[in-house]
């Protein structure tokens, strides 16, 4: 059975992701869609809007075969983090192609990237150090490095989202040398940041999330966006859980973690560096909402999204070392959901997969697995008070999804 991969968050699943599953299948022309999905906390360091369980449902409703986790060690992580080990685990589980959305929509186009800057590695590096040096933003340091190396027109412009995540899971693919192909579909009228509806069938995520957390939103008015299956288990979702999972739900847990901690202990978070623990407790201080805490603590030479997985990081108290211990490689594969199609392919390759598979969190002793377990404890609490036992039941007890045609 030849077997495609897609690297999704499904935050929530939307009309965009299935033009892409659709994409995918025609290019790849593979039996198998296999998606690997953060889980509980997402990679622009955000909780889930829903819980990883629900999305894999959403997932193989809409037509993926298969869903797996990407751990959290590399879910909540810059792109090259992310991409190493979304695509590491994709080739475990034996997929013969990788197909990801992008702006360029050429994949030669990534490739020639890829030997353009490993051709222009040591100049790019100065550069790239130069611009953090003069206190701006890592991504900004990268983007003005690229234009600074005058790339010829046949080059990825890496300062769109898509194309960053594209080039490098074409990177990742060249350093695993792994025998897998790339392919890309070019993302079709609205934009990754979008706001705001910009056409009649297809938005951005964002802008789905916007409009769902807006103070007069309600649930009819994303519903032209999703497929049915998706509108579905929102209104189920919040019909039992009674509220969607966003970083104000965390907002009095964070506050209490970082103001009992000392300057000590914050700084032995990951991604608590350059003397932000002090700004980072100033700001807790000061702060009355999750949003005031983040616009005290935004400056030029950190993102949104980098102070965002911060204070993930911060909630969780995942420290440098548990994170550096385990970024080097993948180490299981945690099956969340499947249809018929994704159980037949488990079956026969399943003697062939080099990682264990993980289908009962009870029966799996690893230790690598203790940063999402500890994720899906924390993330139950942004839900109502009434229903955090079950969010937290369901870590332990859910079996992976099985969807029958």
């Amino acid at each position: 059975m030849k077997a495609v991969g897609v690297v999704v968050e499904y935050n929530p699943f939307h009309n965009g992701h299935a033009f892409h599953l659709e994409e995918t299948r025609k290019k790849s022309q593979a039996d198998v869609v296999i998606a690997v999905m953060s889980g509980q906390f997402l990679q622009r360091g955000e909780p889930a809007l829903l819980p990883k369980w629900v999305r894999a449902q959403m997932a193989v409703l809409a037509g993926v075969d298969l869903v797996i986790e990407l751990p959290y060690q590399f879910a909540t992580q810059k792109a090259d983090t992310f991409a190493f080990g979304a695509i590491s685990l994709l080739g475990a589980i034996g997929c013969d192609s990788v197909c990801f959305g992008s702006e360029s929509g050429k994949i030669d186009d990534f490739w020639a990237t890829l030997d353009f800057l490993e051709s222009n590695k040591q100049e790019y590096d100065h550069k790239i150090k130069f611009h953090i040096d003069q206190g701006v933003s890592y991504p900004t340091a990268l983007s003005r490095a690229f234009l600074e190396l005058q790339p010829p027109e046949s080059i990825v412009d890496l300062s769109k989202p898509n194309n960053i995540l594209g080039f490098q899971y074409v990177k990742a693919i060249k350093d695993l040398n792994l025998d897998m192909e790339a392919l890309t579909v070019s993302r079709t009228n609205a934009n990754y940041h979008d706001e705001d509806f910009t056409s009649a069938t297809i938005a951005s995520a964002t802008s789905i999330r916007k409009a769902m957390f807006a103070q007069s939103g309600t649930l009819e008015e994303i519903e032209p966006y999703v497929p049915k299956t998706t509108a579905t288990l929102l209104h189920e979702y919040s019909r039992n859980y009674h509220q969607f999972h966003q970083w104000e739900n965390y907002w009095t847990y964070l506050r209490f973690r970082i103001l009992q901690a000392s300057t000590e202990e914050l700084k032995n978070i990951y991604e608590v560096d350059e003397g932000l623990e002090n700004r980072v407790i100033t700001a807790a201080l000061e702060a009355n909402s999750f949003y005031d805490f983040m616009t005290r603590m935004k400056t030029k030479r950190y993102t949104w999204t980098k102070l965002q997985r911060m204070c993930t990081h911060i909630l969780t108290n995942t420290s440098t070392a548990e994170m550096r211990q385990r970024m080097s490689n993948p180490s299981y594969i945690r099956l969340l959901a499947m249809n018929d199609t994704g159980r037949l392919y488990l079956n026969k390759w399943k003697g062939q997969v080099p990682l264990p598979l993980v289908s009962k969190l009870s029966s799996f002793q690893q230790d690598d697995i203790t940063l999402d377990v500890r994720a899906s404890r924390i993330y139950a609490l942004g839900a109502s008070k009434e229903m955090q036992q079950a969010l937290l039941e369901m870590e332990y007890k859910q079996p992976p999804i099985y969807i029958t045609r």
